[in-house]
């Protein structure tokens, strides 16, 4: 089997790897986590003009790919710079629903996203939801032609720079039935929505959105009225594959960090990489990288087949562990520099630690292989 990427996508990736190379330094980094919004707009633009953006999206859709993996070209690139930059909420996850359950005039919003000019969010998750995805207590009623909604969301990344909220809300049903939930296209700024913004430890932003009665007209419903559960979960399984892919990147960088600070730093006269023991180490960490690097393209391969579901859960899984393994060590082999924040290891290493608790753990992850192994 022929795992190397094709002409266009071997493209995309040294673009997009040059671009971040050149552009996204550690300096633009740190400023954009000391920021207030999350990211950068210059860079966003330039990668919608650059086709980045499109490449997450089909033809269909106005993109040039959309194909698991496109995701994982883009995201391992992603990953491996470090970007805060709200890829994900803004094209998979936001862009994604469009796509699926767009009116003709909302999926118009399609085209600004992938040029650059327009950034969405995901408000699913609630306080009690934890990693159920069918758990939503948001509340959604129809009055005439309007459409009212009530509840709260927590920890909706790019919330405060979103131009939308893409918001979930039940019509009916138990609050943990994946039947009867819809989603509602909410402008940012509509009157009853209130959001409380915080810093993520990854960098990046997100919020607590507070819907208080917030009452639209009902054509910013997407789809069908309670039928948006299946979108979801297609969405949701584009998002995994995603987070894989940055998590290997990010991991491909701490290790080629690692690699070079063994041979730069001296001790009883010779670099530290000479001695067996760091060797044995840096050996454990480049087996692992190797095993995720074959979890992400078994995924991506997998994505849109009969038993997605199943690959993705034990590539999440994988990759989680192998992270968290990678991290750890790059950062002990390191000693004192890894944690600072000038040193671009520190905040590879959070980034890695926390993409294993978007959407679920490592344990959430095993469960759900157990559970569609057994079904």
């Amino acid at each position: 089997m022929n795992f190397d990427l094709t002409e266009e996508r071997q493209m995309l990736q040294d673009t997009l790897r040059r671009f971040l190379r050149d552009r996204y330094t550690s300096d633009l980094r740190n400023e954009i986590v000391a920021g207030d919004t999350g990211f950068s707009p210059e860079i966003w633009a330039e990668l919608g003009d650059l086709g980045v953006i499109g490449a997450l999206f089909t033809e269909a859709d106005g993109g040039f790919g959309g194909a698991g993996f496109d995701i994982a070209v883009v995201f391992e690139e992603v990953g491996r710079a470090g970007m805060v930059d709200p890829f994900l909420d803004t094209a998979v996850l936001g862009g994604g629903l469009l796509s699926a359950l767009g009116a003709n005039d909302q999926r118009a919003l399609i085209d600004e996203v992938i040029g650059g000019g327009l950034h969405l969010a995901l408000a699913h998750g609630e306080p009690a939801s934890r990693y159920d995805l069918t758990h939503v207590e948001t509340r959604l009623k129809t009055d005439g032609d309007a459409v009212i909604l009530s509840g709260r969301k927590s920890v909706v990344v790019n919330a405060e720079a979103a131009d939308h909220l893409v918001v979930s809300a039940r019509e009916s049903g138990a609050a943990d039935d994946a039947e009867g939930i819809s989603l509602i296209l909410v402008p940012r700024d509509t009157a009853g929505v209130t959001l409380h913004g915080s810093p993520l430890i990854s960098g990046g932003r997100a919020a607590e959105v507070t819907l208080d009665d917030v009452r639209l007209p009902a054509t910013q419903r997407l789809g069908a009225p309670g039928v948006a559960w299946p979108a979801l979960d297609a969405v949701f399984a584009r998002a995994h594959v995603a987070i894989a892919a940055e998590t290997l990147g990010a991991m491909e960088t701490a290790t080629s960090l690692t690699r070079e600070y063994l041979g730069q730093r001296r001790q009883f006269g010779r670099p530290i990489g000479s001695f067996q023991a760091l060797q044995h180490r840096m050996a454990d960490l480049l087996i692992e990288l190797e095993q995720a690097r074959s979890a992400v393209i078994g995924a991506a391969g997998h994505l849109d087949g009969p038993q997605g579901a199943l690959h993705i859960a034990a590539a999440r899984n994988l990759v989680a562990r192998a992270g968290r393994m990678v991290a750890e060590e790059a950062i002990q082999m390191h000693g004192g520099i890894a944690m600072t924040q000038e040193y671009a290891l520190g905040h590879i290493a959070k980034r890695i630690v926390m993409a294993e608790h978007r959407l679920g753990d490592a344990d959430w992850h095993m469960e759900r292989f157990i559970a569609l192994s057994a079904a």
